[in-house]
């Protein structure tokens, strides 16, 4: 069992994820601030999930004055431009919405499926994780880069596999590094299971670790003109 303070402040963190997603998600539809691209309706609550209020901050300060509404209650035809810093964090939110989602339901379905691989449940969730996180982050971008571009389905995939496929593997990284240590440093003899809150909060921490090894990789990306700067 986790200790009792890492129990309390899991459940402060999960609640305070699940709020900023919820406010969020209630800006969006119940207030009409639709994103102009629709696939950031998605990328926003799910960056909540792991940020947190920041993400709420972020999303106020950039996100909405991507939407039609706004743009309209302030009598603009586009949004502002975003500082440079802004829109590479707006390009790994991106890739890590997939990531998060994909990270998500492995580790749950490994869970309830009791999986391993060499005999330990973090490699099954390895495997799962990945798979699922290239699969969704390939669509978030194919969504993002074919309007844009105006490709069809065979070179928009192309295009979006070239401009993700990097950021989603050194996202992966930081995570899959972090739940090395969850798992064999932090709690070697009792491992934390999705059904302990600490799990979760860990994840969410490792998430966030994973976000910034995958900055680098944007970085480069948004400067050679492989990833639309979002």
């Amino acid at each position: 069992m986790p200790p009792t303070w890492l129990t309390v402040v899991s459940w402060i963190a999960l609640a305070a994820a699940f709020a900023s997603a919820a406010v969020i998600l209630a800006d969006t539809y119940a207030r009409g601030y639709r994103q102009h691209m629709k696939v950031m309706e998605v990328v926003w609550p799910v960056t909540a999930l792991y940020f947190g209020p920041v993400a709420v901050w972020g999303y106020y300060r950039f996100g909405r004055k991507e939407s039609h509404e706004w743009m309209q209650e302030h009598d603009r035809d586009q949004a502002p431009e975003k500082p440079g810093w802004a829109t590479v964090a707006t390009g790994v939110s991106h890739c890590g919405a997939g990531c998060t989602i994909g990270d998500v339901i492995a580790a749950t379905g490994v869970f309830l499926l009791g999986l391993t691989l060499f005999g330990h449940e973090i490699f099954a969730e390895y495997v799962g994780s990945f798979v699922l996180a290239v699969l969704l982050g390939l669509a978030f971008q194919y969504f993002a880069i074919a309007p844009m571009r105006g490709l069809g389905v065979r070179e928009g995939v192309k295009q979006a596999t070239k401009a993700d496929i990097l950021s989603l593997i050194t996202f992966e990284v930081g995570l899959f590094a972090w739940m090395a240590l969850m798992r064999f440093v932090f709690f070697p003899e009792h491992p934390l299971r999705p059904d302990d809150a600490a799990y979760w909060f860990l994840m969410q921490v490792g998430m966030v670790i994973g976000f910034f090894t995958s900055v680098p990789a944007n970085v480069w990306l948004i400067r050679r003109g492989i990833k639309e700067a979002m």
